[in-house]
């Protein structure tokens, strides 16, 4: 089969670029965002993602049988880039909207559940299609990998602007509709804010969360310099070697992130060597795992040479149903911790540097969510699907074939768990990032450790145990 072109590429990566657009938003800032800007507490924060997560073990597997017993007119796998796409970038901005203002009370969860859940079914729907979209392009394993080091090359790009950028647009929109100033990254009091309009200080001016913006953006810089390495990492290293070789990079970044963030003292945040130590953890992390949605067609093939058949959306729904578990694990246990630690939302006045102003989350949303809209138009416009399943196929599909695929198939019940191990640390980490750089030392000494916990310990507990599923992979 003829390699695919560049266009296609890159259109094929448009579609995770959108997604994560908004999904990591979700993920990294969602919590925060509940806890600090809304007023929810922790605990009602952590039983909105279970009963979300509920909800959507339960769709998940529904999902892909429904795209693959069906063959719309545009595409069996890209329909869904638009059909479920464009409603996922509107309820992104939902998440973040407060339309209750101060009043509320429980309608404010009541509204958050809602819209969370249906963010996160739409996102199944997308993930599902998109996950079986790979397969259906090529099926020589060297254009696979070029897609899949696009696709995450283009995925890293979207995390990088979304952890960095959120923090920026905040401040600036917050800035421009009227949050309290910022000084040296702590809240001024609005007299002082008067006082410095008065006297025209250009120091007094709104200060934008850059060491936070630095710190979250560091998390996904490293993507830039190492994905491009990763398909001769892989031919010098293994894919099982990937993960020998970088996790413990990680696990040593976290430890010093840890150690620097007890004897730094109250400045901590500011330190050069607590973001050299977040760029350690963060090359870890990702060469570490940076290659496991290649194996996702890797177990498609697999599947193909043991049954004669190529249920791409059906294994596709089975990993996105172990990706979506460690998901879960990783956006409810920030909150249990929080909850359980005593965390309460840091005061303006304790150097509390991203904007308290619902307006300032809603305005950034929605500049994430038009540029997802139009890079997953774009990525609809250029993936023409060349390998689906035939009319055979399509009328044996059932909820019945995944329990029966998961059964069968060794290496995707290896993965399947190494997903959920993987994508719990990461969400972890992810989540609690911007708990660590706002305010950390205002918290009591249980709220300090239990951020330490989720930052640091709590992901190295679960990357190492991701490293002994990895070494019983094999296909």
């Amino acid at each position: 089969m003829d390699k695919l072109g560049w266009k296609v590429r890159i259109g094929f990566g448009a579609g995770d670029f959108a997604q994560n657009l908004v999904y990591p938003a979700a993920a990294m800032y969602l919590l925060f965002f509940y806890t600090d800007v809304l007023g929810i507490a922790p605990s009602s924060a952590a039983a909105i993602f279970l009963v979300a997560q509920i909800v959507d073990f339960v769709w998940n597997p529904f999902a892909g049988a429904f795209i693959d017993s069906r063959s719309p007119r545009l595409g069996r796998y890209r329909t869904w880039l638009l059909a479920a796409g464009l409603p996922l970038t509107a309820l992104a901005v939902m998440c973040f909207w407060n339309p209750f203002g101060e009043l509320g009370g429980i309608l404010k969860t009541v509204y958050a559940a809602v819209t969370y859940i249906a963010f996160s079914m739409s996102f199944t729907l997308v993930n599902v299609a998109y996950g079986a979209l790979g397969a259906s392009l090529s099926r020589d394993t060297d254009e696979i990998t070029v897609l899949t080091a696009t696709r995450i090359f283009l995925a890293n790009a979207a995390c990088l602007a979304v952890a960095a950028g959120v923090p920026i647009l905040v401040g600036t929109f917050g800035g421009a509709l009227g949050d309290r100033a910022l000084l040296d990254g702590v809240r001024i009091s609005p007299e002082q804010s008067e006082h410095c309009e008065a006297m025209s200080l250009e120091a007094c001016a709104p200060a934008l969360p850059w060491r936070t913006a630095i710190f979250m953006g560091l998390g996904m810089l490293p993507s830039f310099l190492f994905l491009p390495l990763l398909p001769w990492l892989r031919r010098k290293l293994g894919t099982r070697g990937l993960f020998y070789a970088f996790a413990p990079v990680a696990v040593a970044g976290m430890a010093a992130l840890y150690i620097l963030s007890r004897t730094g003292g109250p400045g901590f945040g500011s330190s050069v060597w607590v973001h050299a130590a977040q760029f350690v953890k963060a090359t870890g992390i990702i060469v570490a795992t940076g290659y496991m949605w290649a194996l996702v067609p890797e177990v498609i093939e697999h599947s193909e040479r043991l049954t004669g058949r190529r249920l791409s959306a059906v294994i596709s729904s089975i990993m996105g149903i172990f990706f979506r578990l460690g998901m879960a694990v990783g956006k409810i246990l920030p909150g249990v911790v929080l909850a359980w630690t005593g965390y309460r939302a840091a005061a303006p006045e304790e150097s509390a540097s991203l904007s308290s102003d619902p307006r300032a989350w809603l305005a950034t949303m929605g500049v994430f969510a038009l540029v997802a809209a139009a890079a997953l138009v774009f990525s609809f416009s250029q993936t023409k699907e060349r390998i689906v399943a035939n009319a055979a196929d399509d009328s044996r599909v059932g909820i019945g074939e995944i329990w029966r695929e998961f059964c069968r198939n060794r290496p995707l019940r290896v993965l399947a768990l190494f997903f959920v191990l993987a994508f719990a640390m990461m969400s972890v980490g992810n989540a609690a990032g911007a708990y660590f750089m706002n305010g950390l030392e205002s918290q009591t000494p249980p709220a300090q450790e239990g951020v330490r916990w989720l930052v640091c310990v709590i992901p190295s507990i679960l990357i190492s145990a991701a490293a002994f599923v990895i070494s019983r992979y094999c296909v």
